[in-house]
């Protein structure tokens, strides 16, 4: 590898992975800053918030998956400089996902109370978070179809345009939360609700902008013909043009991208109903654990998710040598983001404690858990930027699914539930024993890297 391509990848390390670690970090303000708003409500509002939002984190999988599949393939094509075939993906993603989108609004608008029911047996919580899910829901759908468009900006070379479109809707999302949490600025005083009603006019907001931005013409790489602009045209008709290989490439890479996404999601939220049947401080200190975790680690998710992209690009010109350095460069890097960001949580919890408007005993599990928690990010580092990032960039995505499924659901999982129904342990115990599955999978995660199996070039010689 000479020189050139040397400084050609930091630059598009920086040009990549610093917008996505700003747009991590600004969606997991507006968390941040919903805890600290309705915590000087009441722990109750912050609490059912916490649970409510499963919901989004449940629907967040369904895009991961999907939207995850469209940025395989479009940033392979991207580095082939292939335009067209992004154009022909996109109309069948956006149906995918307000598909998806329509049915968890529907359902958030018609059973808020068996949804909140599902996460906690505490009568206060039920009440207050089926208010909330039930003025959320219209933003699940516009939530769908707004990150289909977010990532074919960081997938055609404007990550950075996807990160200032984020950061708009967080910031009026922030600004909205004060105004409709308090009552502010003549506004009525609308508490839990109003966090829901800012959530809905930011999710409009940038769905939009994200609209209005794809349509602009942006320069592309041509392999052997230099750069040229390119407009990513909206073929609504193509929808029905039969185009068997591609939708069969694109769910032959989704599908297991899809899997892994459930197989993880569904056990993770399966830890926050085990932590929601441990009581309200066990509840309050994991939902503050799991703010502070998104706000330290956001480098991390930006480094992963930018891996994808960049290692994808590598692969789709063909050149598998560059892509297996790109591949390994990130992974060291990933290793060592992993130790600073644990470090760095370790360092403020002190400070997030005192800061928190817990209770006592709330405030003695949230130390526990954000010290473990620390520990833990230094392994999740790696699994996010290896697992989500260069294997998938090289369509080796079943792999993350059964990790999962022998971490998650044949080790952690079942430890949990015996540690908190069965033995009756500490909530705090049992909040550590549901999160060793990061730190099980990297023996196998090594192996597999060491394997090679995700260098591979898996788009097609087509113009068309």
């Amino acid at each position: 590898m000479n020189m050139t391509q040397k400084d050609d990848f930091f630059s598009r390390l920086i040009s990549i992975v610093l917008p996505l670690a700003l747009q991590a970090f600004m969606l997991a303000l507006v968390s941040a800053t919903d805890a600290l708003m309705l915590g000087f409500v009441d722990q109750t509002s912050l609490s059912a918030v916490s649970l409510g939002g499963q919901i989004q984190f449940v629907l967040n999988l369904f895009i991961i998956g999907i939207t995850g599949g469209l940025s395989i393939l479009a940033s392979q094509y991207w580095g082939k400089g292939n335009h067209t075939v992004i154009e022909r993906l996109i109309p069948a993603n956006l149906l995918y996902m307000s598909i998806i989108g329509s049915l968890v609004t529907l359902a958030c608008l018609l059973f808020p109370r068996g949804i909140m029911h599902f996460f906690t047996s505490e009568s206060d919580l039920i009440a207050s978070g089926a208010s909330y899910l039930r003025t959320v829901a219209l933003s699940y759908i516009l939530c769908t179809v707004s990150q289909v468009y977010l990532t074919v900006l960081k997938t055609t070379g404007r990550a950075s345009v996807a990160s200032r479109i984020s950061s708009l809707a967080v910031i009026l999302n922030i600004v909205l939360n004060a105004i409709l949490i308090f009552g502010l600025l003549g506004a009525p005083k609308q508490g839990i609700v109003g966090a829901a009603v800012a959530t809905v006019i930011a999710r409009a907001t940038e769905l939009v902008c994200s609209i209005a931005a794809v349509s602009k013409p942006t320069d592309m790489d041509i392999p052997g013909s230099g750069r040229k602009q390119v407009v990513i045209h909206m073929y609504w008709n193509r929808l029905f043009v039969p185009q068997p290989e591609l939708i069969r490439d694109f769910w032959k890479y989704t599908s297991p991208l899809l899997l892994a996404s459930l197989v993880w999601g569904i056990a993770y939220t399966l830890y926050s109903v085990i932590m929601g049947h441990m009581g309200s401080d066990a509840v309050a200190a994991h939902s503050i654990t799991g703010i502070a975790r998104s706000l330290t680690a956001c480098f991390t998710r930006g480094l992963g998710n930018g891996a994808g992209i960049i290692v994808g690009n590598a692969l789709g010109t063909g050149n598998l040598p560059l892509g297996k350095e790109y591949g390994k460069r990130l992974t060291h890097l990933s290793i060592i983001a992993g130790i600073l960001t644990g470090l760095v949580l370790i360092a403020l919890s002190p400070l997030i404690v005192a800061l928190a408007p817990l209770t006592e005993t709330a405030s003695g599990y949230l130390q526990g858990m954000l010290i473990f928690c620390g520990i833990n990010l230094m392994f999740q580092s790696v699994n996010h930027t290896v697992l989500d990032g260069v294997f998938c960039a090289g369509g080796d995505s079943a792999f993350d699914m059964y990790g999962n499924i022998g971490a998650m659901w044949c080790f952690s999982l079942p430890a949990g539930f015996l540690a908190a129904f069965v033995f009756k342990a500490p909530p705090l115990l049992v909040y550590c024993i549901v999160n060793l599955d990061e730190i099980v999978k990297i023996p196998a995660v090594y192996l597999r890297y060491k394997k090679y199996i995700w260098l591979r070039d898996l788009t097609r010689n087509t113009a068309d």
